[in-house]
């Protein structure tokens, strides 16, 4: 495995094949934390650690390279456990080492961790801190995606160690995109997006047109492949997600009890598909998980979401996922609801209501019916599919 981005700048982190959920995010094809050493003439510093079951994989990488002893700096770009967990361990591993942060990550740091020993070096927007031939300095990331998050820069090497930016979640032996399957780290970088980065669209953009001015030969996150021959396209591809930028593409989402609702799921896509150039998927929530469906829903034009009622509410699945939805914040959809009910006609009204807390352009009142749909009904929801695909249609290639 190649672990060198440049002379005497190493990863040393750990690849996790197995892990499949990372705080309710499903990562299918499992993650990595990555760690940089980097050695100066002078002094040596580590960019950030590991979860802390795996500090002990850091350490060895570390000591193979350098004595622990040797190291003058431990620097944290962001005090979320994935990236500080081994911190501690490091730190006394390491005691000579200063641990670098800002004043919001030493405070974020000291809520997790027992730091009362620890020898902080505070850094501020645009410091330097020079290992001798090599240089680092220190940006700060507000918002992408924690108050205390910053990235450093490594001057001389033209390398950003960008934190959780252009990040994804993807085990390989691969550390860099050019030895990669490019359509794979593609489509993770987009569900790292979609799933983490989405809500922060305006810290996003601050931060892309800050480190815009830096000559950037390698960007390293803290997940996933390290970018040296295919930036231009992930920064681009973050120009799009930034504005959940809409695609000629219309979801159908839906969860239904005795297929009454699946009926009428299948009756909008019918009418989708009747609208040349418009991709149409259909999804069942009961075989898909959220972390999917955002990935999808973040650049679509158009959604659908059906709910047959239960227990006079919405259908608790299709209640979590809109609520996953919703707290990520996808922007510019147009859609509506729809669903069946027997006794009580709740379950599509409240979908409706969550479509409209998602600031998304409602084209009709939800469209109900008692029981199985009638032909009016699935006449109803093909003529609503066939207009939410008209106005995905409408979007500019």
């Amino acid at each position: 495995m190649d672990t060198v981005l440049a002379p005497n700048v190493n990863w040393v982190g750990y690849v996790d094949w197995p892990v499949r959920d990372f705080h309710g995010y499903q990562t299918k094809r499992g993650s990595s934390y990555n760690a940089y050493l980097v050695q100066g003439s002078e002094k040596t510093a580590l960019i950030d650690t590991v979860k802390a079951p795996y500090a002990d994989y850091l350490l060895r990488n570390v000591a193979a390279l350098c004595p622990p002893e040797k190291v003058d700096y431990l620097v944290c770009n962001h005090a979320e456990p994935d990236h500080s967990g081994s911190f501690p361990a490091m730190v006394k591993a390491c005691p000579n080492a200063q641990v670098v942060c800002n004043a919001k990550c030493r405070d974020a740091l000291s809520l997790h961790y027992d730091t009362a020993g620890w020898n902080f070096l505070i850094v501020k927007e645009g410091d330097t801190l020079s290992l001798g031939d090599k240089t680092l300095q220190f940006f700060d990331t507000v918002m992408v995606h924690w108050p205390e998050s910053m990235v450093t820069y490594l001057v001389e090497e033209e390398i950003l160690f960008s934190m959780d930016a252009f990040g994804q979640h993807y085990a390989t032996y691969c550390r860099f995109d050019d030895e990669a399957d490019l359509n794979e780290v593609m489509q993770e970088a987009k569900t790292y997006y979609a799933n983490i980065v989405l809500p922060y669209a305006r810290p996003v953009e601050t931060a892309v047109k800050k480190l815009g001015t830096l000559k950037l030969r390698i960007v390293a996150p803290s997940h996933g492949v390290i970018w040296r021959s295919h930036f231009d396209r992930i920064l681009a591809a973050y120009g799009d997600w930034r504005v959940s930028k809409p695609s000629r593409k219309v979801i159908v989402l839906y969860s239904t009890m005795w297929q009454s609702t699946r009926h009428m799921a299948e009756a909008i896509v019918a009418g989708a598909n009747s609208v040349p150039g418009v991709q149409v998927k259909l999804f069942d929530l009961k075989a898909v998980g959220d972390t999917e469906i955002i990935t999808e829903v973040m650049d679509c034009a158009g959604i659908a979401v059906g709910s047959a009622t239960l227990n006079q509410g919405i259908m608790p699945r299709m209640a979590a996922c809109l609520t996953y939805l919703r707290g990520l914040r996808p922007a510019g959809k147009k859609g509506f609801a729809f669903g069946s009910y027997g006794w009580a006609c709740k379950g599509a009204p409240e979908a409706n209501e969550y479509l409209k807390s998602m600031a998304c352009d409602i084209i009709t009142d939800p469209i109900m019916c008692r029981f199985a749909p009638d032909e009016a009904t699935r006449q109803a929801c093909f003529e609503a599919g066939r207009k939410l695909a008209e106005a995905a249609a409408a979007i500019e290639a």
